[in-house]
């Protein structure tokens, strides 16, 4: 069985398997990373996003032959309980989930905005979260919350 090698959450990882196996699969099954959600397994709703190299990507198509070599962050490595990202304070402060099915990949979609663009509008929120679906209606209270974070990332 081949083996393929990444940087998961910022530790080296070796996984041996199908390189075939979507990065979900192993994510979950094999890595235990319970964060990145199955939604819709066709890359449609944004559940099982992942950070791969600061770009968010729908991990139940993805192979995991693709993520030789890179780096993926996913929700756990995020923010802790003890020190939770800026955008998880966010998120909670803003009020900006309810069912949580959703909030992991749009915390991923919205942590890969903000790495590329650490100012951006309201519009460029709603852009890079438009892969998301939340069916609790959440969307305005989460461009808040991403906006908020934003501004806390830029503060000294």
């Amino acid at each position: 069985m081949p083996h393929v090698r990444f940087r998961l959450n910022g530790v080296e990882t070796d996984v041996e398997a199908d390189p075939d196996r979507s990065l979900l699969d192993i994510l979950r099954g094999d890595l235990h990373m319970t964060g990145p959600h199955f939604g819709c397994g066709v890359n449609e709703c944004g559940a099982c996003n992942v950070m791969v190299d600061d770009h968010a990507v729908a991990s139940c198509d993805t192979p995991l032959w693709s993520v030789a070599g890179k780096e993926i962050v996913t929700p756990e490595g995020l923010g802790t309980a003890g020190r939770p990202h800026p955008l998880q304070r966010a998120f909670i402060a803003e009020q900006a989930l309810q069912c949580g099915y959703c909030v992991s990949g749009i915390l991923m979609s919205a942590a890969a905005l903000l790495k590329r663009n650490p100012k951006p509008t309201a519009a460029e929120v709603k852009a890079a979260l438009d892969r998301n679906l939340c069916r609790c209606g959440s969307h305005n209270r989460m461009v808040r919350a991403v906006l908020r974070a934003a501004a806390e990332l830029e503060a000294p």
